[in-house]
């Protein structure tokens, strides 16, 4: 179920497994200036999915922000065929039978740069692309702050602390999905520049508070 999670913002959590780990997904959705709305990491939209985010405005915008976050797009074409459909670079080659309006960049596209500001974290290897709402000072990201320290499978809890993924984008194996430590400086230092408060994680707790610091730890390395 579609819960509130901050003036505007409504997130829905699902299980998934990622090479076999429970690793959780969640899909946000935004309600734009005007009433439309604006869908992050979609997830499976089954019949009772599809009531509730239709209770809460027009489906005008659905965005896959990494290369792994793609799986039920063709799902949400087929029932809104009208809305933008924006996938981040290097989607529209991996998944070519879907049809893309769009790929994602540093600029938002018309349909929500009322609401939404964004930046292309390219310097990460799935090419993720972040977004912060403005009104709400939320963040909205898929893997560049995964958080898997909680998780309530042991077995997911074991597989974080064998990463050392104690808390958001924390671990050793975050160094090794940045192709090029400069530019994702540039482009964290970028996301740094927004009021940030709250932060939806595609994988992992919410963050209710402080989330600039947040971004700020996991980062400071580079």
């Amino acid at each position: 179920m579609l819960s509130p999670f901050a003036d505007d913002v409504w997130v829905l959590a699902r299980r998934v497994r990622f090479f076999g780990v429970e690793t959780g997904t969640r899909m946000t959705v935004v309600r734009l200036t005007g009433g439309g709305l604006f869908v992050h990491s979609p997830v499976a939209l089954d019949e009772e999915t599809r009531r509730v985010v239709d209770a809460l405005g027009e489906v005008r915008a659905v965005v896959a922000p990494s290369i792994f976050h793609h799986l039920y797009v063709g799902e949400w074409i087929a029932a809104y065929p009208r809305a933008i459909f924006a996938g981040c670079p290097g989607l529209d080659r991996k998944r070519p039978d879907l049809a893309f309006s769009a790929v994602l960049g540093d600029e938002p596209h018309e349909a929500w740069r009322d609401d939404l500001d964004q930046v292309s974290f390219s310097a990460r290897r799935e090419n993720e692309v972040d977004f912060y709402h403005h009104k709400s000072r939320t963040l909205l990201v898929a893997d560049a702050l995964l958080n898997l320290a909680q998780h309530d499978d042991p077995v997911t809890r074991f597989v974080a602390r064998l990463m050392g993924n104690r808390g958001p984008g924390l671990g050793w194996m975050e160094p090794l999905m940045v192709r090029d430590r400069a530019v994702a400086r540039r482009q964290v230092d970028r996301m740094l520049a927004w009021d940030i408060d709250k932060v939806v994680l595609a994988h992992g707790t919410l963050v209710e508070g402080e989330g600039r610091e947040v971004l700020r730890a996991a980062y400071a390395w580079l």
